[in-house]
């Protein structure tokens, strides 16, 4: 089987219970009709794969051996936790976590800020394109999505890397890629269309947040996010 061939199925428990979740096994016995004694390969999310052959298919629930536990290793050294202001038009947003999902990220925050366009996210359908996108890229690791937090709340944890602030304002930024450094953990903050207000700006900047740019053009908010996603990952897969 070569990777194009892989098709891979999402159980977080699956080394403790060897099922399927409801959706999974429908989609693998009704959608791809595999069978009793087919093999499969199933991830947890946490950093393993399990190569499997289905044992028994009893009503909803799909039940497979384990043959062998796989660990997987990301490609990035770092933690990468992006931060960004969710846009009025959540299709933007899910287009956005599905292509990032692609690239390798690992943890996502949605806040909510002066100028945000949107005050509630969903996370449900975000989080089933989350596993479709780490399925579809073959990686092991489920990025962790946090619910919507207050700005000023986030910018006063205690979060371990280098925090950075994208923003549009005049006033001192080194480019993004300038100041990687590679293996560090990184949160990246990015804001609404209208962008964060200055006192947010001052504020994050107080907090310990270093302003960065991410280039000469101007970028929408979900376009942002990708570009700093990119970097961030490349850096440290260098």
């Amino acid at each position: 089987m070569t990777e194009m061939d892989r098709r891979i199925f999402y159980s977080p428990d699956f080394e403790s219970t060897n099922e399927l979740p409801e959706d999974e096994s429908a989609h693998c016995l009704r959608v791809l009709r595999y069978g009793i004694g087919d093999e499969i390969e199933v991830t947890d999310g946490r950093g393993h794969f399990y190569k499997a052959r289905i044992s028994s298919t009893i009503g909803k629930r799909c039940h497979a051996d384990v043959a062998e536990r796989i660990g997987w290793v990301k490609p990035w050294t770092n933690h990468i936790h992006i931060a960004v202001a969710p846009t009025k038009n959540m299709e933007r947003i899910e287009w956005m976590v599905e292509k990032m999902t692609e690239i390798g990220f690992d943890e996502l925050t949605f806040v909510n800020c002066r100028y945000s366009e949107r005050r509630v996210v969903k996370l449900d359908r975000v989080e089933r394109i989350v596993v479709s996108a780490m399925k579809q890229s073959h990686k092991a690791v489920k990025p962790i999505l946090n619910e919507m937090t207050d700005y000023e709340d986030f910018i006063a944890r205690s979060l371990p890397g280098r925090r950075m602030i994208a923003h549009c304002h005049d006033g001192h930024k080194e480019f993004l890629t300038a100041t990687l450094r590679h293996g560090e953990d990184v949160v990246l903050l990015i804001g609404p269309e209208g962008d964060f207000s200055e006192d947010e700006v001052s504020h994050a900047i107080a907090a310990g947040y270093e302003p960065v740019s991410l280039g000469n053009s101007r970028l929408r908010t979900e376009t942002a996010a990708m570009v700093g996603c990119v970097a961030i990952n490349l850096c440290n897969q260098m």
